[in-house]
Order: structure tokens, then C-alpha cells, then sequence
């Protein structure tokens, strides 16, 4: 077994004792690793730190994994999920939300399935499964949205859209302007035309 699983073996058994007694997390691990973490490996102390380091993380952020989880787990309350089902997922999402430059995707998910598979029921690793790859999903979604080239493509696209319809606007207010100028000018021509200015003349005020 690498460390990686030992560690993410660890952390489920660390979170699912927490799920049924509040105690402090330092004492959570420290109990764990004296009492019931069984034959210690010759990694160890790696296994050890990278165990923790999922507990914290998980723990730490529970709040909005289960959020993350309630969303994508369609109609499956958290409570109504068995205590190990709801741990692996909630350090899967961690991993996947949150470590997703060190951890890659297929891997959070697939380490998650198998452990599944060791410490669930026969249907928990399709369970896990189906709620993880939403979860990924969306990630790899906001990761797109945020990406530095993504965005100079939006920002192109709207600068592109906003001018196409200034131009727009533009050649509108231009034809109009250019169908009241051929107005003006055909009322003009159907005017008769001006005769001569008048000039004062004898008599004129007199006639006036």
C-alpha cells in the first residue's frame, strides 16, 4: 500500500471517530496513531504528515464541503449517508476543491472508489463516484472561467460585441440623420421659388 492511500485511510478513520465524539483534534490524531493506527509502516512519519495534513484540511473547511456535497448529491442529505461514506467524500472534495495542484482529479476520485471499497458497502464506491465526479466537474469548470487566457477570450468576445453594437447604433443614427437632411431638402425644392428681396421704394410705407 503507498502512502498516499495509508494516509487517506488514516485521515477516514481520524474524521469518522470526530463525527461521534467531539474531542480536540490535536487528541483525535495523537489517540489514533497510539492506539489504533495497528503496525506502524516504514514511512511513517510521511504517512503520519500527510494524514494529518488531510485532517486539518478537511476538518478545517467541513462546513463548506458539505455545502459542495449537499449540492451535488441530489436528494441525499449528508445525515442520511453512512458516517464512512460521508468522510471519504469529504476528504475527496477537499482534495479535489482545494489541493487540486498538488492532488490530480482522477486521482482524488479513484483513491476515494477504493477506499470506498474497502471500508463501505457494495454500493458506496458507485455512490462516491457519481457525487465526486460532479464535484469535479464543476471545479474544472470554475478553473476554466478563471484561467488568464479564458478570460482575455471573454474580455475579447465583449469589447467585440460592445463595438459591433456601437457601430450599430452608429450607422442607424447616420441614416437617420441622412434621411432628414433629404427631407429638408425635398421640402425645400417643393417650395416655390424666392423672388427678389424688397427694397424700400416711394410710396411703399404708404402702401403699407
Amino acid at each position: 500500500m503507498g502512502s498516499g492511500r495509508r494516509a487517506r485511510e488514516s485521515a477516514l478513520q481520524i474524521l469518522f471517530g470526530l463525527d461521534w465524539v467531539t474531542v480536540d483534534l490535536a487528541l483525535a490524531m495523537d489517540t489514533y496513531w497510539t492506539r489504533f493506527a495497528g503496525e506502524r509502516p516504514a514511512s511513517y512519519e510521511e504517512v503520519r504528515k500527510q494524514s494529518e495534513e488531510l485532517v486539518h484540511g478537511t476538518f478545517g473547511n467541513r462546513e463548506q464541503l458539505d455545502q459542495r456535497l449537499q449540492t451535488a448529491s441530489h436528494h441525499w442529505k449528508l445525515e442520511r449517508m453512512s458516517a464512512v461514506d460521508r468522510n471519504i467524500l469529504r476528504i475527496a472534495a477537499y482534495e479535489l476543491l482545494f489541493l487540486a495542484d498538488k492532488v490530480p482529479r482522477k486521482v482524488a476520485i479513484n483513491e476515494a472508489i477504493e477506499i470506498a471499497k474497502k471500508f463501505g458497502n457494495e454500493d458506496s464506491s458507485a455512490f462516491i463516484n457519481g457525487i465526486l465526479d460532479r464535484i469535479g466537474e464543476g471545479a474544472v469548470t470554475r478553473d476554466r472561467k478563471k484561467a488568464p487566457g479564458n478570460a482575455n477570450r471573454d474580455r475579447v468576445a465583449k469589447e467585440s460585441v460592445h463595438k459591433s453594437s456601437k457601430d450599430k447604433s452608429k450607422h442607424g443614427k447616420g441614416a437617420k440623420s441622412n434621411s432628414n437632411t433629404a427631407d429638408r431638402e425635398g421640402q425645400a425644392n417643393s417650395k416655390e421659388p424666392a423672388g427678389e428681396v424688397p427694397t424700400a421704394s416711394p410710396g411703399s410705407a404708404e402702401s403699407a
